[in-house]
């Protein structure tokens, strides 16, 4: 059974990363396409929550938020309309994007993954 869930996007190299530091320590995940199938607004949340601030979840160097102008329409935003605006389009999302039991994990980084996956 697969402890976390893993929101990853096929060519994105960070992706890679994580895919290979999740291999290398023997954790089980589901794998899900970000842009064909975006966290929900509940993990979306839960993310948000566990980095303390909802700017946290976004791919803010990303081609689709830049396109779409998101910076300037986002803060004016309630959370409600915030986390639907940002469930529409996986790839406003940060990635990897990782969610499961204890765990809220954006973006890679050894170290917090070791302290939220590896450890447990």
């Amino acid at each position: 059974m697969s402890r976390v869930t893993a929101y990853l996007h096929p060519t994105c190299t960070t992706c890679e990363q994580a895919r290979a530091w999740l291999a290398a320590h023997k954790i089980a995940y589901v794998e899900k396409d970000i842009r064909e199938h975006p966290p929900t607004v509940a993990e979306l949340r839960a993310v948000a929550a566990a980095g303390g601030d909802r700017k946290k979840v976004l791919n803010t160097s990303g081609i689709e938020y830049r396109k779409q102008g998101l910076a300037a329409k986002l803060p004016q935003l309630d959370d409600a309309a915030f986390f639907t605006l940002v469930r529409t389009n996986g790839m406003f999302v940060k990635r990897p994007f990782v969610i499961g039991p204890s765990v809220a994990l954006v973006g890679f980084k050894a170290e917090s993954w070791a302290e939220q996956l590896a450890a447990k």
